[in-house]
């Protein structure tokens, strides 16, 4: 019978299948390395991608603050306008309430009140002067009341001082003596509050005419 030596043809076998699987064993890892490498490519393309939008946020970003900056530079330059038309008006204001306050103070002294003294207090006006009598003190601030450009008469002083002892006081135009001293507040009203048309333009009558009907004989 005869012998076959298979021991040959095994063992290329064996290497031929080493041979193989070192093959396969490669191709994946290079399979595996260009996975790796595709992963890498596509995250990496995403974080350039996310690194441009940030840029191009924080760019706005600084846009809309710089834009603000501007606004707010806008709104300071605003209220420093409006506080100066603000002063403006109110001088404009003060000055036409000084012509109707000295036109009222004329118009509304009745006979037998001379005034000394006036002083301003901001919207406090003090009034100080001599009197016949406590009837021309009260009708005087009634005049006051109803004048339209000052308001709440309030009495301070009123006294009898003697006119002998109170050497310069002042006298009467009809050349009676003024006894009586007196002081009283008054606030002053504003133009624009809607005071200056008064009482006396609700009923008709001028302050001229309404501290006249009101002044004692």
């Amino acid at each position: 019978m005869a012998q076959i030596n298979l021991l040959p043809w095994r063992a290329e076998r064996r290497k031929q299948r080493e041979r193989e699987f070192y093959a396969m064993l490669g191709m994946s890892a290079l399979v595996g390395v260009l996975v790796s490498l595709l992963v890498w490519s596509y995250y990496q393309r995403q974080i350039d991608g996310q690194n441009e939008r940030n840029r191009f946020l924080a760019a706005e970003i600084d846009k809309v603050k710089r834009q603000n900056a501007e606004i707010d530079a806008l709104d300071t330059k605003k209220e420093r306008l409006l506080a100066r038309k603000s002063v403006i008006e109110q001088l404009q204001a003060n000055r036409s309430q000084m012509v109707h306050l000295f036109d009222s103070l004329v118009r509304t002294i009745p006979d037998g009140v001379v005034l000394t003294a006036v002083k301003q207090d901001g919207d406090a006006l003090s009034l100080e002067g001599r009197s016949q009598s406590n009837a021309r003190v009260s009708a005087y601030m009634r005049n006051l009341e109803s004048s339209g450009w000052m308001t709440d008469p309030d009495l301070s002083i009123i006294e009898a001082r003697s006119p002998v002892k109170d050497k310069g006081a002042p006298v009467a135009s009809s050349g009676r003596m003024l006894p009586f001293v007196f002081t009283l507040k008054v606030k002053l009203a504003h133009p624009g509050d809607g005071v200056a048309r008064g009482e006396s333009a609700a009923s008709g009558q001028s302050p001229g005419a309404a501290a006249r009907q009101g002044a004692a004989p």
